[in-house]
């Protein structure tokens, strides 16, 4: 009874709090949402707010069940966890319910669940498990490919199921690794592939292979490498030379990108073989950078014809001002920003958005719910809403910093960048500033699933932090 007692005491109640603050001001907000230009207070549970009232009550109950498990129980079951919900998401492929173009979810009766927002806290708990080993080393390859493997095979089936955004999640948990010491040139490297696709498609790939060059000229600069910087301009020299020279007795035609296509891999060859010469691990990267980079950059194009859906690829167009889109792709965004413009310092008050009554930004209580808080509630609502989060960022930080198990802060890790990446990418779709890829925000948006799945990963976490003090693995 004490320990129980004590485990109570101990539990984050600041953390707590602001969880129900958030599915208290979400519900307002998905009520608000949700209703037409006559507001009835009537709520059944044939009603969005209805439904989402019922959840948050399930929510509860699933919070009060992670709490009153044994800690240890979520690091010994780790796997099997994973491995059961690994199998919805299988079972999701074959029995899967289609919804807005995405077979997501497996209808229960007159419910549908969503196994891709539990997964979440799975594969989180996994990545803890398998990090924390005591052998565990980033220089091993078994070890990292596991890692990976853990981290990106689920994202890889959500794909399948044509769920984009929620695939996308799973690259937040690099963080994670990286926290455990990955190293940086996997960030760096993600970073450039970004770099890359956005360059190729709003300029040319004949630029952004120049860049690739140029990139690889200053890591040999800054390496004081001047004999392999020598032998690399004599290699595109004389190799731009004999193109040139093969264009005037009309055998090839000038093409800036292939020119630049065989430079760079020929420059790859020749840092290849004084790698071997000099047993150089440098320069069998930069020669490993060279060729994965050019491969990256000339297939982004067919990646994004061919890969892409229609929708997806307008939606990037807008985002980057390839194309303008005002009545298609970008409405949503447009009519979000000028919901939330709309809301001006203080809001317009409580169930008196225009924007909200008339339904004129779709999805508003699901992926664009952030756009009724600014109307309603204005400046100040959206300030406080944003303050907190952020602050409910910085506690998890704090609370995954003085864990004295490896597994419980690894988790706690994972736990703060899935949240994360929500936060920036939901509020950076409803103001423009990133693709709209359906990602909820967090304890706010419409849905039992992904309310269910944040509301598991976050008790967890606060379960094991609640025992720290007795978890000394």
């Amino acid at each position: 009874m004490d320990r129980r007692q004590s485990s109570i005491r101990s539990l984050d109640w600041i953390t707590i709090a602001l969880f129900l603050f958030f599915i208290a001001f979400g519900w307002i907000s998905i009520f608000a949402s949700s209703l037409g230009d006559e507001p009835s207070m009537t709520i059944g549970l044939d009603t969005r707010a209805g439904k989402q009232l019922l959840w948050i009550g399930a929510s509860v109950v699933l919070a009060l069940v992670v709490l009153i498990t044994d800690s240890k129980f979520f690091e010994a079951f780790a796997y099997p966890i994973y491995a059961a919900i690994l199998l919805l998401l299988v079972a999701v492929l074959l029995v899967g319910v289609e919804v807005k173009g995405a077979t997501s979810w497996i209808a229960i009766g007159s419910f549908r669940l969503q196994p891709a927002e539990f997964m979440k806290f799975a594969t989180a708990l996994a990545l803890a498990k398998v990090l924390s080993r005591f052998n565990f080393s980033f220089n091993r390859l078994k070890d990292l490919a596991l890692a990976f493997f853990i981290t990106f095979f689920p994202s890889v089936l959500i794909l399948l199921q044509n769920d984009t955004g929620s695939a996308l999640v799973y690259a937040s948990l690099v963080l994670v690794m990286y926290r455990q010491g990955l190293s940086g040139i996997f960030l760096t490297a993600a970073i450039l592939a970004v770099l890359y696709f956005i360059l190729s498609l709003i300029y040319s790939q004949s630029l952004v292979l120049i860049m690739i060059l140029a990139l690889a000229v200053i890591g040999i600069l800054a390496q004081r490498k001047y004999k392999v910087l020598l032998g690399i301009g004599i290699t595109a020299a004389s190799t731009t030379g004999i193109l040139l020279l093969l264009n005037v007795f009309g055998f090839y035609k000038p093409d800036l990108k292939i020119i630049l296509s065989i430079v760079i891999i020929l420059s790859a060859l020749y840092l290849f073989f004084r790698a071997l010469v000099d047993k150089s691990r440098t320069y069998t990267l930069a020669g490993l950078f060279l060729i994965i980079s050019i491969g990256y950059t000339l297939s982004t194009n067919y990646v994004f014809e061919k890969v892409l859906e229609d929708h997806q690829r307008t939606r990037i167009e807008v985002l980057l001002g390839i194309k303008s889109d005002p009545s298609g792709a970008g409405y949503n965004v447009k009519q979000s920003r000028i919901a939330i413009g709309s809301g001006g310092f203080t809001g317009k008050g409580f169930l008196n958005g225009t924007y909200t009554k008339f339904k004129y930004v779709p999805e508003q209580s699901t992926d664009f719910i952030f756009c009724t808080v600014g109307e309603e509630w204005g400046f100040m609502g959206t300030f406080t809403v944003i303050a907190l989060f952020s602050f409910f960022l910085i506690r998890l930080i704090f609370l995954a910093e003085r864990q004295r198990s490896m597994f419980s802060k690894i988790y706690g890790y994972g736990v703060f960048s899935i949240f994360l990446f929500h936060f920036i990418i939901n509020i950076g779709m409803t103001i423009g500033l990133a693709p709209v890829i359906g990602i909820p925000l967090p304890f706010f948006s419409y849905g039992g699933s992904s309310l269910w799945g944040f509301t598991i990963l976050l008790f967890i976490f606060l379960k094991l932090d609640s025992n720290r003090m007795q978890i000394l693995a």
